[in-house]
């Protein structure tokens, strides 16, 4: 766990694009939306990251019927990404109470 929290915001839009099952280029895709273009992630950086978090279980991965190899969330994942979402709740908590104090 302590390997993953903090995340890199990589590997966080890269966990949240597998809300459900999705195939490398269909998590490329949906980074790039859920960020409203903001993150654009490269093949390289997003499969180099999915073989790091599969081979530390916190994605599985099968192929579908189209041969395409496709990742979905494991348990473990759900985990670290609960603990890193509850982190970031107390990051956005304490920042909106000091918000003005940077005005």
């Amino acid at each position: 766990m302590k390997k993953y929290v903090p995340m890199t915001e990589t590997a966080f839009y890269i966990l949240l694009s597998l809300t459900r099952p999705r195939h490398g280029y269909g998590i490329i895709k949906h980074v790039e939306e859920l960020s409203e273009g903001r993150l654009r992630l490269g093949s390289g950086t997003v499969y180099g990251t999915l073989t790091k978090m599969n081979k530390d279980g916190l994605i599985t991965v099968f192929a579908d019927e189209e041969r395409k190899t496709v990742y979905e969330v494991s348990e473990l994942g759900k985990e670290v990404m609960r603990a890193e979402i509850g982190r970031l709740k107390e990051l956005h908590r304490n920042a909106a109470a000091s918000e003005e104090e940077f005005q």
